[in-house]
């Protein structure tokens, strides 16, 4: 788990500042396949997957809860909810990112997670940060 800061992208506050801006969390996705883990011959396949948090928004906000939606490649789906993520509910000022590794088993050598982070702002409002739909896939499975 690892926390930054990007000074980089430093932008000034506008009055007009759409809510959508005010309120932007930004995940990515890297996810692997996990061999010595994985026993194929029993439909056992095991991944890992790093996210990156980033809030791109001109107010702190603190990550509360998660919503994941697992598809293995037989279209079966898993939805996972929870409090916070690896433990932690981690509060990300404007700027600032927060990284964790996880993982997942599937029945499947190929599969997709989707969700959403539950969040709430430093001013008290709620919203929902997406997460884009990743793919797990065992390597060569996919052309």
């Amino acid at each position: 788990m690892r926390r930054t800061n990007d000074n980089e992208t430093t932008t000034k506050q506008n009055p007009d500042m759409s809510e959508h801006r005010k309120y932007d969390i930004q995940v990515s996705a890297t996810p692997r396949f996990l061999a010595d883990q994985s026993n194929p011959e029993n439909d056992h396949y095991v991944f890992a997957y790093t996210i990156s948090i980033r809030n791109a928004g001109a107010v702190a906000a603190q990550l509360v809860s998660r919503h994941w939606i697992i598809t293995d490649a037989d279209e079966e789906v898993q939805e996972v909810r929870g409090l916070g993520v690896v433990g932690n509910q981690p509060l990300l000022q404007p700027g600032e990112v927060f990284e964790y590794t996880s993982g997942c088993a599937l029945p499947t050598p190929v599969g997709t997670m989707q969700g959403s982070y539950q969040m709430v702002a430093e001013d008290g409002t709620h919203f929902e940060a997406e997460i884009p739909e990743f793919t797990l896939a065992v390597p060569h499975t996919l052309h």
